[in-house]
């Protein structure tokens, strides 16, 4: 009964494992079509702005452009689809990485990943080209959905993929035996053998009758 009490306590509930695979088999899946939607997106050709696009290292030039340059809808229409594709990332990589320090992680994997893309738009792909502003917009992105809701899922993932700590077993009680040494008597009393000593110690000192020992009257 222990043994099996302690197996249940280290793996878990069959509900509970159910539950934790659903839901890791769900972010993976949800994950890889992210990625797919992602490729297409990032990594479709676009012939038509071969000769406008210029590769970006300078952090917020981009987005100076977008405010200088661009409609009120236009420069919405940029930063935020750039936020957008950040997303999903603060979503469901928390709930697929470790628990300590997954907040960095996910913020790491995120720019990454989305500097990797840049990189191979600009060095790839026609009409694309390397700007570090779509990789700031989309970790932004990543830390705002984890802050709206990647932290609250992944938690309640991790608390519920938490192992419980076994219950400790109840103290056994020492057996009651017979015990050594000399026992009080009721009301205080000396213990039974300093009584019986005290008694012969008093017969004793005590005369005939009871009274103290008297002169010798032998010679009377």
């Amino acid at each position: 009964m222990d043994a099996e009490a302690k197996r249940r306590a280290r793996h878990g509930s069959p509900g509970r494992l159910l539950l934790r695979a659903v839901v890791l088999v769900v972010a993976s899946l949800g994950l890889v079509v992210f990625s797919i939607a992602l490729a297409k997106v990032t990594l479709t050709p676009s012939p038509a702005s071969e000769g406008i696009v210029t590769s970006n290292l300078r952090p917020g030039r981009s987005l100076r452009q977008y405010a200088e340059e661009y409609t009120f809808l236009a420069a919405c229409k940029q930063a935020g689809g750039n936020l957008l594709l950040g997303v999903p990332f603060g979503v469901l990589l928390p709930v697929l990485v470790p628990r300590r320090l997954r907040m960095i992680r996910m913020t790491v994997l995120t720019a990454t990943v989305m500097a990797v893309i840049e990189l191979v738009q600009g060095a790839l792909v026609t009409g694309r080209a390397f700007d570090i502003d779509d990789v700031i917009l989309n970790t932004a992105g990543a830390l705002l959905g984890y802050l709206l809701i990647g932290r609250k899922a992944s938690h309640r993932y991790h608390a519920l993929a938490a192992t419980p700590a076994p219950e400790p077993s109840p103290a056994r009680k020492p057996a009651e035996g017979p015990t050594e040494g000399p026992t009080e008597g009721p009301a205080g009393e000396p213990p039974a053998r300093g009584r019986g000593f005290t008694a012969r110690w008093r017969g004793r000192r005590s005369g005939p009758g009871g009274g103290a020992p008297g002169p010798d009257r032998r010679g009377a």
